[in-house]
């Protein structure tokens, strides 16, 4: 009996012990989770574009402090990230173009100029097609005379109804597109002795009968009617020269709508 009654005793009072042990981890553990919550929801710090009481002009964003260069804002090579020499449009490229830098230029442009410029740059996209602003023909006189940096500062600020497209292609690949554009102008407009030698360049005509399609090949670079020219007295739109430099000289007058 005595026996039995310490046993029961002892078995009480540790069970008694464990109770209060768990009690205790999970009060600390309350606890924890209820500081890292507090530390979460109140964090000291300044969200983005929202506005403080902690400064005198209420705003968050603090301006940068002058005659400072923030990191990645220091563009010793201004050309390479402007296209701009002496404010006027520059007719260089920053880098040697190589095929690496083609084929890269190549790859850009596919994705997103040719649904306005088509992929041989002639202007009539699938969305020009589809009603959209009158694109760019890089075949006519004016884009074959502009300079390299011409190209560059359209798509680094837009140009007419063409927005610019600075957020989707860094200077790099901006100038690798140039180059490309370039390559388009040439290949567009090729002659027999532009081919190296022992080279064979086969006829646009002729891969256009092999592969069934003389019937697109004939229709030539027309615009639909549905075409727009973004303007309300129905010109093409031109950007004045002293807001883009220069060019490759003077525009030419606007040509008249298509009937």
């Amino acid at each position: 009996m005595l026996r039995a009654g310490i046993r029961e005793q002892g078995v009480g009072s540790s069970v008694r012990r464990r109770d209060r042990i768990a009690a205790l981890c999970a009060l600390a553990g309350a606890s924890l989770l209820a500081g890292c919550r507090q530390d979460m929801q109140n964090q000291p710090k300044f969200i983005p574009q929202r506005g403080t009481e902690f400064y005198a002009d209420g705003r968050s964003v603090r301006p940068q402090v002058a005659n400072t260069v923030a990191r990645g804002q220091l563009h010793e090579d201004a050309y390479f990230y402007t296209g701009l020499q002496g404010g006027k449009e520059g007719d260089a490229m920053p880098f040697p173009v190589t095929l690496e830098v083609l084929e890269r230029g190549q790859e850009r442009y596919n994705i997103y100029c040719t649904p306005c410029h088509s992929r041989v740059g002639n202007g009539v996209g699938m969305i020009v097609q589809r009603g959209y602003s009158k694109a760019g023909n890089f075949h006519t006189a004016r884009l074959q005379a502009a300079p390299l940096g011409h190209f560059f500062n359209v798509m680094t600020n837009g140009y007419g109804s063409m927005p610019d497209y600075s957020a989707q292609l860094t200077p790099v690949d901006r100038w690798a597109v140039v180059a490309y554009i370039k390559a388009l102008q040439l290949s567009q407009n090729a002659k027999p002795g532009d081919v190296a030698a022992g080279e064979r360049v086969q006829p646009l005509a002729d891969i256009a009968k092999e592969e069934g399609s003389e019937t697109i090949l004939a229709q030539g670079w027309t615009l639909p009617p549905t075409t727009e020219t973004g303007t309300p007295n129905g010109d093409l739109y031109l950007l004045p020269a002293d807001q883009i430099g220069s060019p490759g000289g003077a525009a030419p007058a606007a040509p008249s709508p298509p009937k």
